[in-house]
């Protein structure tokens, strides 16, 4: 008989006082070192501060067991993150090694600020979810009935615009009487237990590939050595394999591993366990990552593609800063936003072969070999670009990015998931803090990134400039005002290309004079009219005043400019097509 288990990860997660813990010591039989708010602050204010950690096991049921070959039994283990709105960042961290959303409502006051937010880094990090309408017991018996339906309409409402529409909806009651009462069995828990059972699916794991291990906990043990809990987010270790530490430039010997106090000789990707190593403090790693040799890395920057959380009703403008969640770190980072236009996709320009040393590219590349358009701020409907020369206004992107420039370097996955929010905005607000996600397409490890990196990001700008036809010196050079202020360096836009709005294109050849004037040639030559009209010599003798332009007519003689520049080129140079 086949005895292998399924470990299945359930993030459970609401607004505080909710019930989270009490639901997860309801429903568990294991307890891990870090679960129901082991933090004594926990304990005294009587909500989690951290996330917690435990476990229980059930047979397959037989309508499952096609669906889930090769177990006989899951193991679901729950991280019970906080709800309190100013953890956000832990609740974060938590989700990011979740299969599976239980979303804790308290059926007495239905979807508030943070459940809102919980549901976004659900939609964000997992496929599945579970609705836990929580203290039925707070509701009379001859109410409940009619309560639990109007609840339920109440909640497929607000998810029906969403991945989670029309998902399962179960009312409990985790500890009736509430935390303070003796303790009683819960009400309707198998009823949950078999909800959980007809969501759970094979997760798709891998053993290849590094491994990243997600450390929550660390703690010694007296006589065997320091054991790390977390959960396993890629690839595989095997007892004595090497396991390096990043953030501390550490290296360590896996001496053992448990899963839920069982010892086994490896785990993989999507496992829970406590790996064991000797000679190291364990107060110097209480969360953060580690890994096989190599497959993390410290990043100074990041360029992601960018995505907007439709909650979130500021606007996400370049140079702006943000707090980062990406690995289980949250920094204050600066976004720099830009995009590719739509036509920009059918580039048939053979792609540039990159090789810089500290930058890690995804398997989801980023093409350095296209050019990409600056943007004031992540656009959506109705929103202009910032270029000068794009006046529609709503210009086609088929993809936006950012590059996110953090406060201190962070240790993490080339390719994790990245989360900018706002969390030093009022925790008492009623409007969503999480702004934007994405992935890690390119991750920056060198601190001379500017230097050595992003000049081969070809993000550019449009820039217009406009003057008037002061005079014409020859038939084949005028003099041109009001393109340049005084204290331009009019020697960079030496040979850039012009266009007369007569219809004549020059070519700058530099100032004249000191006030900002330019001489400009013109290959082809001016037209008789122009050159009339410019040279001082239109009043011809004999001509009666009908033959003379009108005043009407004589508009001045428009010069415009138009050139992109690079953002990250170093040399600030010029550019012009054909």
């Amino acid at each position: 008989m086949n005895m292998e288990v399924l470990n299945f990860n359930v993030g459970v997660l609401g607004h505080v006082d909710s019930g989270k813990t009490s639901l997860s010591k309801a429903l568990s039989t294991v307890a891990s070192t870090a679960c129901f708010d082991k933090n004594p602050q926990s304990k005294e204010r009587g909500i989690t501060l951290d996330l917690g950690f435990s476990s229980f096991t059930v047979d397959i049921e037989e309508t499952k067991k096609k669906e889930l070959t090769g177990y006989s039994r899951v193991q679901y283990t729950l991280v019970d993150c906080p709800g309190h709105a100013s953890l956000i960042r832990t609740i974060i961290g938590g989700a990011q090694i979740i299969d599976l959303m239980m979303l804790v409502v308290d059926i007495t006051k239905g979807m508030q600020t943070q459940t809102a937010e919980c549901l976004i880094i659900g939609e964000i990090t997992c496929t599945k979810m579970i609705v836990v309408l929580n203290k039925l017991d707070m509701i009379s018996p001859e109410k409940q009935a009619a309560a639990v339906d109007k609840m339920k309409k109440r909640m497929w409402k607000t998810l029906e615009t969403t991945k989670f529409a029309s998902c399962p909806i179960v009312a409990v009651a985790a500890k009736p009487g509430g935390p303070e009462a003796p303790d009683v069995e819960g009400i309707a828990i198998s009823d949950l237990i078999s909800t959980l059972m007809n969501s759970t699916y094979l997760p798709s794991r891998s053993e290849k590939g590094p491994f990243i291990f997600a450390v929550d906990h660390c703690f010694s043990i007296r006589g065997q050595g320091t054991v790390m809990t977390g959960t396993a987010l890629s690839g595989q270790v095997c007892v004595n394999d090497t396991v390096e530490i990043p953030s501390l430039g550490l290296s360590k010997k896996v001496k053992s591993i448990q899963m839920f106090r069982k010892p086994v000789e490896k785990i993989k990707q999507g496992d829970r366990a406590g790996v064991c190593v000797t000679q190291f403090d364990p107060t110097l790693l209480e969360r953060g990552l580690v890994c096989s040799l190599g497959a993390l890395v410290t990043v100074e920057a990041v360029i992601i593609g960018i995505h907007k959380i439709a909650y979130f009703k500021s606007s996400i403008t370049t140079k702006s800063k943000f707090h980062i969640t990406l690995g289980h770190e949250t920094v204050m980072g600066r976004v720099s936003v830009f995009g590719i236009l739509e036509d920009n996709c059918k580039d048939t320009e053979q792609k540039l072969s990159v090789l810089i040393n500290n930058m890690h590219i995804s398997g989801e590349e980023f093409d350095f070999s296209k050019e990409y358009i600056y943007l004031d701020e992540v656009m959506g409907p109705g929103k202009k670009s910032g270029n000068d020369d794009l006046k529609e206004p709503e210009v086609k992107l088929s993809q936006q990015y950012a590059l996110l420039e953090l406060e201190r370097p962070v240790t993490c996955s080339p390719h994790s998931l990245v989360i900018g929010s706002r969390l030093d905005a009022d925790v008492h607000t009623s409007s969503c803090r999480l702004a934007f996600h994405g992935k890690i397409l390119v991750a920056m490890s060198d601190v001379k990134y500017k230097e050595t990196i992003l000049p081969n990001v070809k993000v550019f700008k449009v820039k217009t400039r406009e003057g008037q036809v002061e005079r014409a010196t020859d038939r084949y050079s005028v003099i041109a005002k009001n393109l340049f202020k005084k204290e331009t360096n009019l020697s960079a836009f030496a040979n850039l290309k012009v266009v007369l709005s007569s219809g004549e294109k020059g070519v700058i050849e530099g100032g004249f004079g000191q006030s900002g004037k330019v001489k400009i040639r013109i290959p082809e030559g001016l037209s008789d009219e122009v050159y009339q009209r410019y040279s001082g010599s239109s009043k011809k003798k004999g001509k009666s005043k009908e033959e003379e332009p009108s005043a009407e007519v004589k508009e001045p003689i428009k010069i415009s400019l138009n050139f992109k520049r690079y953002v990250y080129d170093l040399k600030k140079n010029m550019v012009q097509n054909g």
